[in-house]
């Protein structure tokens, strides 16, 4: 288990010019290296209040299958509710250190209180904290992971997964449909009310290297869905054509990321977007993704009505806790 000292946010407080050597990035990761600046990428947003929904679900279609991510405004979660769940997530990580490693994570578990300060390839560090627990389905939660400090922060979590349950399943409904799939085939495939809601809370210190530093590297998520509200402060970067790009976010919209799963269950029309997270010198970034996932005992492949002699599978099928971050189950073509 880390010691307090060793949380990025107790580092950062400790430093002012320089960063410690691991959390440095190599020419190829470094943000000042690789940033395509001047040019937000143009990822769709979409409003899904659109009187013409036949329109909405194309749009969504479209971009899950050219972009792999997409921002929704006008999704029926009021301003107010994300700003409280804001506030709380604030509330926690200003909290006294000893009462945030109350909630530290213990060997083996995912979720509670942690720090992405695991070993990379190249023995490298993201400059990031985090909170994760589950949010759905009831059986799965377990308050242990929660805090209860701010009071309300149960109170506006819950009501905010209520919510976002509405999304995620509307969701799902039309990105089935899309696939030429009855509506409610890809709920199925991914586990039905099992499937899992995690809310992880990511927190980014201020940073005296942003150019040098990531707070998250280059990733897809083993997600089927991941929907993310952020802060106010930019730092999401999506990669298109080999290139990174900054993607510039609004307030009160989420950004919809197509995840792994539904990759390897559509059998590779739609795509799992390749992103990371840049840092800012003076400002502490936030964001609050909520991963869709499988539970681990429950095989995922492409779904059979999608895979013929003319489309063979282009993914092996396997239990979703067998998952790799790197898509190694892609089947050679």
């Amino acid at each position: 288990m880390l010691t307090e000292s060793e949380r990025v946010q107790r580092i950062a407080s400790a430093t002012q010019d320089t960063i410690p050597e691991d959390f440095i990035r190599s020419d190829h990761e470094q943000p000042a290296l690789t940033t395509v600046y001047g040019v937000d990428i143009g990822v769709p947003t979409i409003d899904i209040s659109d009187p013409d929904q036949e329109k909405v679900n194309r749009l969504i279609v479209e971009a899950s299958e050219e972009w792999g991510m997409f921002q929704i405004i006008n999704h029926g979660i009021p301003g107010d509710l994300i700003s409280k769940l804001q506030s709380v997530g604030k509330e926690f990580f200003e909290l006294p250190q000893e009462e945030k490693e109350v909630y530290a994570k213990k060997p083996g578990r995912k979720e509670g209180y942690g720090t992405f300060l695991q070993k990379e390839m190249e023995g490298k560090k993201a400059w990031v904290d985090h909170l994760f627990h589950k949010i759905w389905p009831p059986s799965a939660i377990n308050y242990e992971f929660w805090p209860k400090i701010p009071p309300s922060y149960r109170e506006v979590t819950e009501e905010y997964a209520q919510l976002l349950r509405k999304i995620a399943d509307r969701l799902h409904k039309t990105l089935s449909l899309g696939l030429g799939l009855e509506e409610n085939e890809i709920d199925k495939a991914l586990g039905g009310e099992n499937l899992e809601y995690l809310l992880k809370i990511n927190y980014y210190p201020p940073c005296p290297r942003p150019d040098l530093a990531l707070g998250v590297v280059a990733h897809t998520d083993m997600s089927s869905l991941t929907l993310l509200v952020p802060n106010d402060v930019q730092g999401l970067q999506a990669c298109r054509d080999g290139k990174w790009y900054n993607v510039k976010y609004i307030s009160n919209g989420l950004v919809i990321h197509i995840g792994d799963q539904l990759e390897i269950l559509s059998n590779g029309k739609y795509t799992s977007v390749l992103h990371r997270t840049t840092l800012n010198k003076e400002k502490t970034r936030m964001s609050w993704p909520v991963f869709l996932e499988p539970p681990s005992e429950l095989e995922v492949g492409p779904h059979p009505k999608l895979v013929n002699a003319e489309n063979p599978a282009k993914f092996k099928t396997k239990k979703f806790g067998d998952y790799s971050y790197c898509k190694l189950n892609k089947i050679p073509q």
